[in-house]
């Protein structure tokens, strides 16, 4: 449901924004003139760019985050501020490439026009996501732990889903309040379309001996969707539920599914996007190599052996943000939040993610991907592979500067940290696509942007 009406707010966009700078060039130039302007190779170019600038500025401030509930003026702002983005983007953009210019005056106009479709879309949709008369009644099947946790994430998230009731099973135990189990006596199928059940989340802390089989195969051919609790969850919170996961819902679930395709397109993108990136930044290099002499002995350069893509050990290459003598008496421990360890300087170079420039090089070489797990020292590998299950699985992709798990969750310090990680990197892992990868890399920016989740 997140990803579709992601999908949705974005694809209304570009489709808005197109038709707003179609109605700027009518209101300016007539029909004539406008249609010929639009129609023409550089219409087509102001065009993309327009789309990819709201798009941006849009992601930015966090109009597609279907979390978060904004009342409408809250959104009136927000939206505004977009479009201000927006609009010095485009001036930039225009400045280094003058062929492309849309006069400011067309440009304002095309903006305000979006933006006001804009509103009136995205409170459309969030009608259709948030009302009550539109939600997916959910009915769980279990009144135990697995049960309970379900019928919390269905109350605590905004996904469009409202929870029916809990049906009981036999030697079942009953973790969940009393008062939303509903009445099994006629049987799970009378039961759920009397409760007008849209979706039924099959939560049994144990199946054998208490799963309704023959009662749950009639509800899915009476139309109705059947799901298990871990799906539901991986839809719900973008993450895996693994300590409720067998190896059978790995093998017959859909996804980790890595074309030839895809292989290459990824690594054509992380070739590309690694050298734009060091070219980019080439002139801050010398500057922050000089702040690190200048603020703290020892090398540039910091150098620490890393667990790659099918357990292959690696040489990471990032700038120093510790003193060089860090772990001369502790020996291999996690970055803790205000750690002593780390420099003034390293404090702003791990805020703003430059210390990770250099791991451009390590993607160049083919050792991670711009996108992927977050490659793990081999001391904390082999500890946290004998505590915390499916850990090796997310080995068997290239780790990667950035990730699901780094957009999504503050740094990791801890075993439990590491577990919260892991649910992120392997529901990375069963849903590789380069849609996911443009989405991380924006995400990314917002949280070197605002300085989210460094220690």
């Amino acid at each position: 449901m997140k990803k579709m009406m992601m999908m949705l707010l974005t694809t209304g966009d570009i489709i808005l924004s197109c038709l707003a700078l179609g109605a700027a060039y009518l209101f300016r130039f007539g029909v004539e003139t406008g249609v010929t302007g639009l129609l023409g190779i550089k219409g087509g170019f102001q065009m993309a760019l327009l789309c990819l600038a709201v798009l941006f500025s849009s992601f930015l401030v966090e109009l597609y985050n279907t979390d978060r509930l904004l009342k409408l003026k809250e959104r009136v702002v927000f939206g505004s501020v977009s479009l201000c983005i927006s609009f010095f983007l485009l001036s930039a953009i225009f400045y280094l490439v003058p062929d492309l210019t849309i006069g400011r005056g067309l440009l304002a106009l095309a903006l305000s026009i979006f933006g006001m479709l804009q509103l009136f879309w995205h409170l459309c949709c969030n009608v259709w996501l948030h009302h009550p008369g539109l939600a997916n009644r959910v009915l769980v099947v279990g009144t135990g732990p697995l049960a309970r946790e379900i019928g919390g994430l269905v109350a605590a998230t905004n996904h469009n889903h409202v929870l029916a009731g809990y049906f009981g099973c036999s030697n079942e135990p009953v973790y969940v309040p009393e008062q939303h189990i509903v009445d099994n006596r006629s049987g799970l199928v009378s039961t759920a379309l009397r409760e007008r059940t849209d979706k039924i989340v099959v939560s049994l802390s144990e199946r054998r001996g208490t799963f309704p089989l023959s009662e749950v195969l009639n509800c899915k051919f009476s139309g109705i969707e059947v799901i298990d609790a871990p799906s539901f969850y991986e839809q719900l919170t973008g993450k895996l539920m693994i300590e409720n996961i067998t190896p059978s819902w790995f093998i017959f679930s859909d996804g980790f599914k890595r074309t030839g395709l895809h292989r290459i397109c990824k690594r054509g993108a992380d070739v590309v996007l690694s050298l734009i990136g060091i070219v980019l930044t080439l002139p801050l290099l010398p500057l922050v190599a000089l702040g690190i002499k200048l603020t703290s002995p020892g090398s540039v350069l910091f150098r620490q052996v890393r667990v790659g893509e099918r357990e292959k050990s690696f040489v990471l290459y990032k700038f120093r943000t510790m003193r060089a003598d860090a772990e001369k008496e502790t020996g291999a421990v996690w970055a803790q939040k205000d750690d002593p360890r780390i420099t003034k300087l390293g404090k702003f170079l791990r805020t703003s993610r430059l210390d990770e420039i250099p791991q451009l090089y390590n993607v160049l070489r083919g050792n991670m991907s711009l996108v992927g797990p977050r490659p793990e020292r081999p001391e904390f590998v082999e500890k946290l592979k004998e505590i915390i299950p499916y850990y090796s699985e997310r080995h068997f992709v290239k780790p990667g500067v950035t990730g699901w798990a780094q957009v999504k969750y503050a740094y990791g310090a801890s075993v439990d940290d590491a577990i919260e990680k892991l649910r992120y990197d392997l529901y990375y892992i069963k849903n590789m696509s380069l849609f996911l990868d443009l989405v991380i890399v924006l995400e990314t920016v917002k949280v070197m942007m605002f300085g989210r989740g460094s220690r």
